[in-house]
């Protein structure tokens, strides 16, 4: 006769189970299966690879903006400033976000730099749209106040707005995770 366990120990022992830091939990889609157990990224790498993009961003605005004010608007005196109130800002930021995050299939430079990956939870590549609703999303997340990328913290699954949104994740690349060995009997 086998050894039983009581229904309790075993809800006990599965919630432990399902409550592991940092890993993704499948749930529902074969893409979800085949991203089960996935290493997520950590909080500091997601804000190290944003702060890399946005200043990448912002340097790729810089000359944008002065060309646009010289040669469109024949302006003497140039005077620029970043915020995100003036449109031109907006759109290169959005621009950026969302090729970069399509060209790179998920990683951007920032990204790279921090060693992690965007993953589409619905294919095997990110879309176009997905990359636009990632760019959409960063711009959610910065109007919630920040609260968008504190989601990350009470999210089982380590997601924020932007992810969210996109139905994507964001993977550690430094951590390679095999799938689990199912036992043998």
């Amino acid at each position: 006769m086998l050894p039983s366990i009581s229904p309790v120990a075993a809800t006990a022992q599965s919630e432990t189970k399902s409550r592991a830091p940092r890993l993704f939990h499948a749930h529902q889609t074969a893409r979800l299966q085949e991203l089960d157990g996935t290493s997520l990224a950590t909080f500091p790498q997601r804000l190290l690879g944003y702060a890399v993009d946005l200043f990448i961003a912002v340097m790729l605005w810089a000359p944008c903006e002065a060309l646009w004010r010289i040669k469109i608007f024949h302006q003497h005196d140039v005077r620029m400033k970043f915020d995100f109130h003036e449109p031109g800002n907006i759109i290169v930021v959005f621009l950026y976000f969302g090729l970069a995050n399509y060209l790179g299939n998920g990683r951007t430079p920032g990204k790279f730099f921090a060693r992690t990956r965007a993953v589409s939870l619905t294919g095997s590549r990110l879309g176009l749209w997905q990359s636009i609703e990632r760019a959409l999303g960063y711009g959610a997340a910065i109007l919630e106040g920040g609260l968008g990328f504190l989601q990350f913290f009470w999210s089982e699954n380590r997601m924020c707005a932007q992810d969210r949104l996109a139905e994507t994740i964001v993977v550690d690349e430094r951590k390679v995770t095999a799938p689990p060995v199912p036992d043998a009997e």
